[in-house]
């Protein structure tokens, strides 16, 4: 199925079509498994959150509402923002409830996101850090949420963000060394 027939289909799923919502979803749930299980490479298996529990999550807060969808990239933009809402809902619990012992880790890494604890800081942190970037400087917060997040390509971020894909190099670089002063990697 080309991207633009998942465009096609998420545009009738907007206007209300149950069939287009059944044809939809096995094809966006397998991509948005494959970025859960991206983000949970590192992850024991012991933990509590799971990849699939991710994304039944994030149909579960998508099902229902009425979102005007523009193309497959704004789905899996929103999906990603969510993943990451999520995320950060559960290492607050987690928190919460050992007082940070089992927060999630999340760390940044060059092929897109790494759980492994060792590696860069926790979700909280990591959250707290894109929206302090985000204050000031919105589109480099955004590029990276989607080229981690999301997993998109260089060209698929600046499509998204109707800017050049040197642009986004650009801003990724920058991003990337704030974060990494910001967090202390």
């Amino acid at each position: 199925m080309t991207n633009q027939d998942i465009t096609q289909l998420l545009r009738e799923w907007s206007d209300g079509s149950e069939r287009a919502l059944d044809e939809l979803t096995p094809i966006v749930y397998s991509q948005l498994r494959l970025l859960a299980g991206r983000i949970f490479s590192g992850e024991s298996q012991g933990h509590t959150l799971q990849p699939t529990i991710l994304v039944n999550e994030v149909f579960q807060r998508l099902i229902g509402k009425e979102i005007d969808w523009s193309d497959r990239n704004h789905f899996y933009a929103l999906s990603s923002r969510l993943m990451r809402r999520i995320l950060v809902d559960h290492a607050k619990a987690k928190q919460a409830e050992k007082r940070g012992g089992a927060a999630i880790r999340v760390s940044y890494c060059e092929d897109r996101v790494s759980t492994e604890t060792s590696d860069f800081a926790d979700v909280l942190a990591l959250d707290a850090a894109l929206c302090e970037l985000d204050s000031f400087d919105s589109r480099k917060a955004k590029v990276l949420e989607l080229y981690y997040f999301a997993g998109f390509t260089y060209r698929e971020v600046a499509d998204v963000l109707s800017v050049a894909e040197s642009t986004v190099h650009q801003d990724l670089r920058t991003a990337k060394a704030w974060l990494n002063n910001r967090i202390g990697a």
